[in-house]
């Protein structure tokens, strides 16, 4: 795998006197959720709309990543650390008014790890044993062995509390027991989101959220300039952040994301099955022009699936350095490489990126044949069909370098001394 981490840019209208009065907001978003259950799918998208806004798991992420409590207000582990007792808060409900209680969570926890899950996460759930109703708000959860993570597996937006009765249409009608309630969803064009009046915990500032979904880089600029979003987390077009920095209408807030941007490769699919070829490949890319061509510098260059703001990060790219002499020494030596399917979601950083990465292996004698995707046609063939050579995509999921201890994972990376 070739990876950079991008620069997240939020940009945000600055507050003035009719904006500091209003209590609803639009976003703009790159992407729109294939669906709007977070047990359900995969995609990121989905969890930038509902996670914390709609749903709620047993515990929660805070900003600075320490793991919270949610609808669990605390709870205890045995002293073998193979049982997690979990007490929930009382006067939970979820939004069409039935009472959330600890068959619901023992409903959501086996749901999520049944045979026939399709939760994209189930390797959080894999270490489950059993989980038991001790009372009406006190879960009990026994673990094959101790796990140390499992508060923090809890808190992923796949491990959402769901009720047995509204389950099976959350995809479309979500309903959970967080601090807004589902308002509509116009595909293609936006979600709302409206205050929960019922909700058990701290009463969200906000009546209503609307997040609107413009991938085009052009498009969110214009809706920006013209006030149709009042804020665009990612903003996709960082060649204009310059001109919203010197306009005192707007506040451009740049910072580090969890979001790791790999060049992924189906390990199993030939040629990409042999390791020269993928050295090849990564010693091809230089990740500073990518950065620079598709992202106008907002990125860094990162030697593996790991975060550089975490504080156990250690920079490896020298491993992979870019070096086209010996990628060209590699792609001899296997006899010819290529055409390789290189296939390509919406966001601006993998269109862009993807021509680049295109010339950059054409230079060392690599072909693609680049196929420009929707998301939802990514989904389907990428991910859940593992039908591609080669892929660009953000993985935004937090510490989730141990993906690559799945061999059934999206690339099909298979290490025995890894897992």
């Amino acid at each position: 795998m070739k990876q950079i981490t991008l620069a997240a840019a939020a940009l945000a209208l600055s507050a003035g006197m009719a904006q500091a009065q209003q209590d609803t907001i639009t976003l703009g978003m790159v992407l729109e959720p294939p669906n709007l259950d977070p047990t359900g799918g995969a995609a990121a998208a989905i969890d930038e709309v509902v996670y914390a806004n709609i749903f709620e798991g047993l515990t929660r992420f805070g900003s600075d990543g320490a793991i919270l409590p949610a609808l669990a207000k605390s709870w205890d582990v045995s002293d073998d650390g193979t049982v997690y007792t979990f007490h929930l808060n009382d006067g939970v409900t979820f939004h069409d008014g039935t009472t959330m209680d600890a068959e619901d969570v023992v409903f959501s926890l086996d749901r999520a790890r049944a045979e026939d899950s399709t939760n994209a996460q189930k390797a959080l759930f894999a270490g489950i044993s059993s989980v038991e109703a001790v009372d009406p708000l006190t879960v009990a959860v026994t673990l094959a062995e101790p796990n140390g993570n499992f508060p923090f597996n809890m808190a992923w937006g796949d491990a959402v509390i769901v009720a047995p009765e509204s389950a099976d249409t959350n995809a479309t009608t979500p309903i959970g027991t967080g601090p807004f309630a589902f308002g509509e969803w116009a595909q293609g064009d936006h979600v709302t989101i409206t205050r929960n009046e019922n909700y058990w915990g701290e009463a969200p500032a906000l009546s209503q959220a609307t997040f609107k979904f413009i991938s085009d880089p052009n498009a969110a600029f214009a809706a920006m300039m013209a006030g149709d979003v009042d804020a665009f987390p990612n903003f996709p077009a960082p060649e204009t952040l310059s001109q919203f920095e010197a306009d005192p209408r707007f506040t451009v807030i740049v910072g580090s994301t969890e979001g790791e941007t790999i060049l992924a490769m189906n390990n199993k699919q030939p040629p990409l099955d042999d390791l020269r070829v993928r050295e090849a490949i990564a010693h091809a890319i230089n990740r500073q022009d990518i950065i620079d061509g598709a992202m106008f510098g907002y990125g860094t260059p990162i030697g593996t699936h790991f975060a550089p703001h975490n504080p156990d990060y250690i920079d490896l790219t020298g491993l992979s350095a870019y070096d086209p002499d010996k990628a060209r020494a590699l792609v001899a030596e296997v006899g010819g490489v290529g055409p390789l399917r290189l296939m390509l979601p919406p966001p601006s950083y993998a269109r862009r990126g993807g021509e680049i990465i295109a010339a950059q292996l054409r230079e060392v004698g690599i072909e693609t044949e680049i196929t420009n995707l929707e998301w939802a046609q990514w989904l389907e063939q990428v991910f859940k069909g593992k039908d591609f050579d080669l892929t660009i995509v953000s993985h935004t999921e937090p510490a989730d370098i141990n993906i690559y201890a799945r061999p059934d994972y999206y690339f099909q990376y298979d290490n025995p001394s890894f897992r």
